[in-house]
């Protein structure tokens, strides 16, 4: 007979303190884990001055950023906020993404000094067509030295280099009018400005005022045609890239050439574009990922883009009658046909 004092009963006893001490802290690491709160989803700000988007660069953002493994609404939230042109509204939407204390902002152009306002603390990835540190958004490209980082586009040493483009299509031409936004930060209008005299070129300015409507795109074209242009140079900004299919329509049925930085106005019929490749905008989402992972914006040099692109739209020539010299046509990375 076995007895509560044999070895193989203190042997099973002692197996069964065992597992129910394993069992009470089973117990307690699973009380612990259902205590502590799921990980918390990583946010974007996207402040935009334009209105919402779903096209260049905000959709090429958003793909650069599936590339480096982020999508969202399953590992990361965006939070997407466009003032649509409103100064004010810029400036609140700012406030608003600080106080929901997203982990970084992204941000373009009149946004980028906006965010820095607005906090000193949450990163900021810029795309900025002016000269940051000129500018004061940073203080040197290579060390930022602040929470902004980004890329810049230097808009006014291409101004000259695209009004020589626009001269070398139409040789002939003495005067050339500009559809800008002096609100914009970008004062591609200074830059074109200066190229001016030298390249014997009178500049008419069309401004597009703040709140500018639909049909600021017909009287504009309208001062271009009383003024005699030759060519319609259209600056990249909220008014012009949510309008250009209708500035580029419009101008192409009074005949009158269309020039801009951007491809996506050659794509909607502008003769010419020269700017910076437009993988710029993926380029952005690697800075962001780098942010999310916990590097300081302060060490992330300011990148200018690397490639330039002159895209030149020969259907839309052919329509309106213009001949591009053929010395110019050769050297460009891509030509619609």
């Amino acid at each position: 007979m076995t007895t509560g004092n044999s070895p193989h009963a203190k042997a099973k006893s002692k197996r069964l303190a065992n597992l129910i001490a394993l069992g009470a802290c089973l117990y307690a690491l699973g009380s612990v884990a259902a205590a502590q709160p799921a990980p918390r989803t990583p946010r974007i700000g996207w402040l935009s001055a334009g209105t919402a988007s779903k096209e260049f660069p905000q959709v090429q953002v958003i793909e650069g950023l599936r590339d480096q493994g982020w999508i969202d609404g399953k590992n990361v939230v965006i939070e997407y906020r466009h003032a649509a042109g409103d100064a004010k509204r810029l400036q609140d939407f700012a406030a608003q993404l600080v106080q929901l204390k997203v982990d970084v902002i992204v941000t373009f152009s009149a946004g980028a000094a906006t965010a820095k306002k607005a906090t000193g603390t949450i990163p900021i990835v810029m795309q900025t067509s002016q000269d940051a540190v000129r500018s004061g958004l940073v203080a040197s490209m290579a060390r930022p030295g602040g929470n902004l980082t980004g890329i810049t586009f230097l808009t006014d040493e291409l101004s000259g280099k695209r009004l020589e483009l626009v001269k070398e299509t139409i040789p002939t031409m003495s005067r050339a009018a500009v559809l800008w936004a002096p609100s914009h930060v970008d004062n591609e209008f200074k830059g074109l400005q200066a190229a001016a005299p030298s390249l014997g070129v009178r500049l008419q300015s069309l401004e597009v005022p703040r709140a500018a409507r639909a049909d600021e795109a017909e009287r504009a074209i309208q001062a271009a045609l009383d003024a005699h242009a030759e060519a319609l140079i259209v600056a990249p900004g909220g008014f012009t890239i949510l309008h250009r299919k209708r500035i580029v329509a419009l101008a192409a049925k009074h005949r009158l050439p269309v020039f801009s930085a951007w491809r996506i106005f050659a794509d909607d019929g502008a003769i010419l574009t020269y700017g910076p490749e437009a993988d710029w905008a993926r380029r952005l989402a690697y800075y962001i990922d780098r942010v999310l992972k916990g590097t300081k914006p302060a060490d992330l040099p300011v990148e200018q883009p690397k490639k330039f692109e002159l895209i030149i739209n020969l259907k839309t020539a052919k329509q309106i009658g213009l001949t591009i010299p053929p010395n110019l046509l050769a050297r460009a990375d891509k030509v619609i046909q």
